[in-house]
């Protein structure tokens, strides 16, 4: 087993390090890795930190505990019926989620998602960033915005379609369905799917390969993905920024919010 060293610790977000390869660990594994403000903040300045540290040659995301992330945090407290959460869902898009799922294309070193459980919404954005996915037998995947009446973020709008297609990628958005991990490899979300006992050596192992490759080459090799296949990146971060931001103050949203801030709600992400 690899002997990480700790770089960076912080409330919701361990960075550990092993010649050339850094592992991102999100850690709020109370709320399955939802995303809150400080997250949000953490996580990009480590994905931004990596990509500028010429000791880091590759990085592996992961989560703690038993899922990878639920998603964005929605029990927000403080929340009245008068509260306009159109400002706050705009800001939370431009100032951190959209930038860190560019950071992460953009970053000139290969990502290896390595998805432990659940990855929500914008946990499955983020998953879906990376260049590598590998998904233990528990993962799954799940786009879970309709079913408290938003619509997509984080870029999911292209990236989950740049993965598997329209007519797939509808489907998840729509019906909110769970995808499990067999049927995400199927579909060609994940690039491998692995027993949870081997799961922590083939994502290290994949990892390590890509730390003693040709880091130069593999940053061009991102940028040339990038411009070919995903050059609306930005015309879908703002679609989608309009699209929320004229639902999060609609009644579908607020129903959920008051359903998530009752006491023994089983969940307050998505």
């Amino acid at each position: 087993m690899v002997d990480w060293t700790v770089k960076d610790q912080t409330d919701v977000l361990e960075s550990a390090g092993h010649e050339g390869v850094l592992r991102l660990t999100l850690s709020r594994p109370q709320s399955l890795n939802a995303f809150d403000d400080r997250l949000q903040s953490d996580l990009l300045v480590a994905i931004r930190r990596a990509g500028s540290d010429p000791d880091v040659r590759s990085v592996i995301m992961t989560g703690r505990g038993r899922a990878f992330s639920s998603g964005a945090d929605i029990a927000m407290e403080g929340i009245t019926d008068a509260t306009r959460l159109a400002p706050r869902t705009e800001s939370e898009l431009r100032q951190f989620y959209n930038p860190i799922i560019r950071a992460l294309r953009e970053m000139p070193k290969p990502v290896v998602a390595a998805v432990n459980g659940p990855a929500v919404g914008v946990g499955c954005s983020v998953v879906l960033a990376c260049d590598h996915v590998i998904a233990a037998r528990a993962a799954s995947f799940s786009l879970a915005f309709s079913r408290v009446g938003l619509t997509l973020d984080a870029g999911a709008s292209l990236l989950v379609g740049a993965r598997i297609g329209l007519t797939r990628a509808t489907r998840m958005a729509l019906l909110a369905e769970t995808v499990d991990a067999e049927t995400a490899l199927s579909w060609g979300m994940v690039d491998a799917v692995v027993d949870d006992d081997l799961f922590t050596d083939q994502v290290e192992r994949i990892a390590t390969q890509l730390s003693n490759g040709p880091t130069a080459a593999y940053a061009a090799t991102k940028a040339s993905l990038n411009a070919a296949l995903l050059p609306h990146l930005d015309a879908a971060f703002e679609a989608e920024i309009v699209g929320q931001t004229a639902l999060v103050d609609g009644p579908d949203f607020r129903r959920a919010v008051k359903r998530f801030q009752q006491p023994g709600s089983k969940s307050s992400s998505v």
